[in-house]
């Protein structure tokens, strides 16, 4: 019953999925260098979205969990869904806010309008 997944950096290619889309059940996009929290979203991984979601499709795994970890935020959450991402992880943009319940109806709202 366990799922297996994959993270990969910013700089780490998709091509390293070639031998294991199988074995795959989420693949974790970093949206920023792995270290610590509140960095910028980095936006060519929009387009690392968009490749991910299209090669999993071509190799029969429409299914995949793709998540993205790192700059989530309700200015950019609808863009990151649009590219392809099904699960967001969003610290600072909650914790960071005065307010989690209205950051996260945010979040919602904009994930709606996909």
């Amino acid at each position: 019953g366990c799922r297996a997944g994959l993270a990969l950096n910013p700089a780490t290619p998709l091509n390293v999925l070639d031998y294991v889309w199988d074995k795959l059940d989420m693949v974790v996009i970093m949206s920023v260098n792995p270290g610590f929290g509140g960095q910028s979203f980095i936006p060519s991984a929009l387009a690392k979205i968009r490749a991910l979601k299209e090669s999993a499709i071509a190799n029969g795994r429409d299914d995949l969990v793709i998540e993205v970890d790192g700059g989530v935020k309700p200015n950019n959450i609808a863009e990151i869904a649009s590219a392809g991402a099904n699960m967001f992880v969003a610290g600072s943009a909650i914790f960071g806010a005065d307010d989690y319940r209205k950051v996260i109806a945010s979040m919602r709202s904009e994930l709606e309008k996909v």
